[in-house]
């Protein structure tokens, strides 16, 4: 198998627990916190990364919905690198 290949089939597999992970800390997140990190509402957040789960189940990388699947990848990892971050610091409050 090309190398290509295997680091292709690593992200397709990583893809889906980071998904559900994304979507399980949105929904144990507060509702208000959401509003107070500037970003868009739980629901919102809720559906996108559901959404965006799916999508990674469903579809498959190199198959006719790449598109869809590339779109959920890029969904879940935003929220993972911008939104929980912001989430956790207002949560947490000042750190002294």
């Amino acid at each position: 198998m090309r190398p290509d290949a295997v680091i292709l089939l690593l992200i397709y597999w990583a893809a889906i627990p980071f998904g559900v992970y994304a979507f399980g800390h949105a929904l144990m997140q507060r509702a208000d916190a959401f509003t107070v990190a500037d970003k868009l509402t739980k629901p919102a957040w809720l559906g996108i990364s559901g959404g965006a789960t799916a999508a990674l189940i469903l579809f498959q990388f190199g198959g006719p919905g790449t598109f869809f699947w590339m779109a959920g990848l890029v969904a879940v990892l935003v929220y993972i690198v911008d939104v929980r971050p912001r989430l956790v610091e207002v949560q947490r409050g000042p750190r002294w």
